[in-house]
């Protein structure tokens, strides 16, 4: 297969989300660094505020009467400016002589005001420490009613605390809607390129198909025909051709789901690729029980079980073992494992192998495995999934399906 040019979204898709995280992380550390710094600066604005506060309440009450137009003045200016900062002051014995900025109902008694002015001032102390503040008695020059105050951050700056993580929630909020659009807008365009592309293939392999079969029944009356063998294998190829066109045009549409023996399903895809393979690839099928039936559509089943075994035989390099269990499980579930003795896959690489695109062949379009995904997944509401792999020593591939409630029901 020719080198691939250019950036891969597939391949590179996991280092892209990383990309991506790392530049959200660099924009939301730096918003929240910013705004810490901002609210920083505003608390030191509030302290230097409160120790001026606390100042000016311990000069007012230090002074003498005498100066009463300068009080009232610094009353004016400082102390009653304060409309933003809650604050409570109190003495050592816990008798409370103001508070500011608290919401306090008028129709409260003073011992419910109380009870919520000291549980307030318990958790202002967790937030900041206490101001002192002694005023001088001015005729015996020692300090008198010592009382402290005590604050918290004022409403403007609890809220531009919190502002940085509830403007990166709305941002992660709006991004993981329009990532959402976007995923749902690519899944739809991929399903219409699927569609348009199966739909379009099914109706170019109709006419050779007809054809084909008609020189076939034609040879079948040719006297001159003595090995019907080569008639017969042409005529499973001409059969098998017209299943792939089957197959084609059910994609795009519901398939019909039946319960079927996958025993035999399985057995009857096997049958068709050992004559098609290596003789050097030993095939082997068990199963818990000789038969084990689950709801599939059984064209796409058997494209299913073709891709994954053809990739196993490509990962062996036309030599090994490959071997397919079929299990019975819980929940109503129907397990097929696919186990081949190959290359193996590393271990980086095992999340990609279901996407578009992605092959370790030389030649290939990695459609095998993403389309066997989307058959199990859409289609069949199962799952498949690389169970276990070994790098040089094999790999594990399970198919989940679905069996009917009641499991009395045979067809």
């Amino acid at each position: 297969m020719a080198k691939r040019d250019g950036f891969n979204l597939y391949e590179n898709k996991s280092n892209l989300k990383w990309v991506v995280l790392a530049i959200s992380v660099i924009i939301g550390g730096g918003s929240i660094f910013y705004t810490n710094f901002l609210v920083e600066k505003l608390q030191d604005r509030e302290r230097s505020f409160i120790r001026l506060y606390a100042k000016t309440l311990e000069f007012t009450l230090s002074e003498s009467v005498t100066i009463n137009q300068d009080i009232n003045f610094i009353s004016e200016e400082i102390i009653y400016q304060n409309n933003s900062i809650p604050m409570i002051i109190m003495d050592s014995l816990g008798v409370i002589y103001g508070a500011r900025n608290i919401e306090i109902d008028s129709s409260w008694t003073r011992a419910r005001i109380n009870n919520k002015l000291r549980s307030m001032v318990a958790s202002m102390k967790k937030d900041y420490p206490p101001i002192r503040i002694a005023p001088i008695d001015q005729s015996t020059g020692q300090p008198y009613l010592v009382q402290y105050l005590y604050y918290k951050n004022s409403a403007l700056l609890t809220q531009l605390t919190y502002y940085p993580y509830v403007q990166l929630s709305v941002i992660a909020i709006f991004g993981f809607i329009a990532y959402m659009a976007f995923n749902y807008s690519r899944v739809a365009e991929q399903n219409r390129v699927w569609v348009g592309m199966a739909k379009e293939t099914a109706h170019q392999l109709g006419t050779p198909i007809s054809s084909l079969m008609a020189w076939i029944e034609h040879l079948k009356t040719d006297p001159g025909i003595k090995d019907v063998t080569i008639l017969e294998e042409l005529d499973k190829d001409v059969h098998k051709l017209g299943l792939i066109t089957e197959r084609f045009s059910n994609i795009g549409s519901v398939p019909k789901l039946t319960n079927e023996d996958i025993m035999a399903e399985v057995e009857r895809v096997i049958a068709y690729l050992r004559p098609r393979i290596s003789s050097k690839v030993e095939m082997k099928v068990r199963g818990m029980n000789e038969q084990i039936f689950a709801q599939i559509n059984v064209a796409l089943f058997e494209w299913v079980i073709e891709n994954v075994c053809k990739n196993a035989v490509d990962a062996m390099g036309g030599e090994g073992k490959l071997e397919i269990n079929v299990l019975e499980g819980s929940d109503w579930r129907v397990f097929v494992d696919i186990s081949d003795t190959g290359k193996g896959i590393n271990p980086s690489k095992v999340k990609q192998v279901f996407n578009p695109g992605f092959t370790t062949k030389q030649r290939g379009w990695g459609l095998g495995l993403a389309l066997a995904k989307r058959i199990i997944e859409n289609y069949h509401k199962g799952k498949i999934y690389v169970k276990s792999t070994t790098v040089d020593h094999g790999t594990t591939f399970r198919i989940v399906l679905n069996r009917l409630h009641d499991s009395s029901y045979i067809p």
